[in-house]
């Protein structure tokens, strides 16, 4: 029997990698078409042998995109996470390093319209129904890839995509503070619960005996520190207002701790359970939040305080830092607005081959 092509585009998004799709190329029934995802990627296997997948959650993403409908947005975007070892796709959370990828996809693809320079792209962000503007360099209307700017977790440097949120607090959850206060109580630890663009749970790592600074490896060779966070996990999703969070990648947990390297504040984060090589973009602006609201689990390693309008917090990661500019709303220490700089490039363009039995096509 013959395969099913369908168009497709490989590309790096900040730390991560994805296939990204035109919307109307992917069948409309979802069950259909998260079968479809699954047999592109090649899972459920750990190794993704038989698929585009690599073997890693940050390499096991897609990007649904088409043009969208809402007048303050050129393109909507569904972020969906398939999982590598089981057969399961999840739209539960947004990913902000496959949003660095959007703009120069859309503005190739021929749905935004290129401008001389610099091109902004209005991304209405489906997972949270919230807005993203990126601004992707396009010297003589053409996507620039190449270029000096420099992330951790990538090698080498590229064109800088710079990335604006617009008010995401509670995109998920329906509050900055889900539970309603910054700091919990819960199995014998204090936590912070937020979500600003993303759902996370901040723990001391000092609380389940570890300095911060240990490897993703380490941490997820210990058995007993995955189940406990775990289970604590799953014991805050209902009060995060995100229900049985069992199937679900959110929350994300965080443990933190003092900065080592001249940053604001270590991190290192499950996601929920492989440990992250660096930080979640959103991930990175959660936490960043949680660093300027006094009381919080993360604002006890903050050196100084809160004291400007526009406010640049490092976040330190396994691989290095993530640098979040946040800028505060009338209400003091609830931002208003969250940038930072990606960078992303297109790995290949094409078609994707998945078994007809599967699906035989429009």
């Amino acid at each position: 029997m013959m395969q099913t092509a369908i168009a497709c585009t490989v590309m790096r998004g900040g730390t991560s990698k994805g296939l990204y799709f035109r919307a109307a190329d992917l069948p409309a029934e979802r069950p259909l078409r998260d079968q479809v995802l699954l047999a592109a990627m090649g899972s459920p296997d750990f190794r993704q042998i038989d698929g585009m997948g690599g073997a890693h959650p940050l390499t096991s993403k897609v990007a649904l995109l088409s043009p969208s409908a809402r007048p303050d947005a050129d393109i909507d975007y569904l972020f969906l996470q398939v999982a590598v070892d089981k057969a399961e796709v999840s739209d539960s959370q947004n990913c902000g390093n496959i949003l660095a990828g959007v703009g120069p996809w859309a503005i190739e693809q021929g749905i935004v319209a290129a401008r001389e320079h610099v091109t902004p792209v209005r991304i209405h962000m489906v997972n949270t129904r919230t807005l993203a503007v990126a601004q992707v360099r396009t010297p003589g209307r053409q996507v620039e890839y190449e270029g000096g700017a420099r992330i951790d977790g990538v090698p080498g440097t590229a064109a800088p995509v710079l990335l604006d949120f617009l008010d995401v607090a509670g995109s998920s959850c329906g509050a900055l503070l889900p539970t309603g206060s910054v700091s919990d109580a819960v199995e014998g630890v204090q936590v912070t619960c937020i979500d600003n663009g993303m759902p996370v749970v901040i723990l001391r790592a000092a609380d389940f005996g570890k300095t911060g600074q240990e490897t993703p490896e380490e941490l997820e060779g210990d058995a007993e520190l995955c189940r406990r966070i775990e289970a604590i996990r799953l014991l805050l999703g209902p009060r995060m207002n995100l229900g049985d969070v069992a199937r679900k990648t959110v929350p994300k947990m965080s443990l933190v701790s003092k900065a080592q390297s001249g940053g604001t504040i270590a991190t290192r984060t499950f996601i929920p359970r492989r440990v992250h090589e660096a930080i979640g973009v959103l991930g990175a602006v959660s936490v960043a939040t949680a660093c300027m609201l006094p009381g919080s689990v993360a604002a006890q390693f903050v050196t100084d305080g809160p004291t400007q309008a526009v406010r640049r917090i490092e976040v330190e990661h396994p691989t290095g830092f993530f640098t979040v500019e946040l800028e505060l709303g009338d209400a003091g220490a609830v931002p208003r607005r969250a940038a930072l700089l990606r960078t992303a490039r297109k790995l290949m363009a094409g078609k994707v081959y998945i078994p007809a039995s599967v699906w035989a096509g429009q």
